[in-house]
């Protein structure tokens, strides 16, 4: 009888798994180019703007950001008469705890500060910018290694939350 009851919990919780997976899996995300400030993440299919914006402001919080600031760069052409051909917008990500380990033994990393993140669209598509901490310090001449620690960990964070947020994930 134990047997019938332990095939038939673990039956049920495969079924349970199986039926709350997506119906196809995410792409994987792209390996980190060294050589550039920029990382890109195309939006998955049938994700939404407004997905991916909730999933930001959420996401970005549970991991103890704040968002001070958003440029809805786009809309500001608008009024100008151009055409941002899609979304094209800026959102600052600010988290003092790691951004202070950098700043306090390099005050001149303000400039790189906020942290960034964009969102914009190419050839139709949604994607996902970041300006990669770890780049912007290469510009400090003898980073500390707590600042090196600090950046590698804002960055990892920030592409963690990209690849939620392409995903529409909460």
């Amino acid at each position: 009888m134990r047997c019938n009851v332990c095939w038939l919990l673990q039956a049920s919780l495969i079924a349970c798994l199986a039926w709350a997976m997506p119906a196809s899996a995410a792409s994987p995300m792209p390996p980190v180019d060294p050589n550039t400030a920029i990382y890109e993440v195309p939006v998955e299919p049938g994700v939404s703007y407004d997905d991916v914006v909730t999933s930001l402001k959420v996401v970005s919080e549970g991991e103890n950001f704040v968002n001070p600031a958003n440029f809805p760069i786009g809309e500001h052409m608008k009024k100008r008469g151009q055409d941002p051909h899609g979304v094209l917008e800026v959102r600052a990500f600010c988290n003092l705890g790691l951004g202070a380990e950098i700043m306090l033994d390099h005050p001149e990393f303000v400039v790189f500060a906020p942290c960034r993140i964009a969102l914009y669209e190419k050839a139709g598509h949604l994607f996902l910018g970041l300006d990669r901490p770890t780049f912007d310090l290469k510009s400090i001449k003898n980073p500390t290694p707590r600042a090196q620690n600090a950046a590698r960990e804002l960055e990892a964070t920030l592409i963690k939350i990209m690849d939620k947020a392409r995903k529409g994930d909460i």
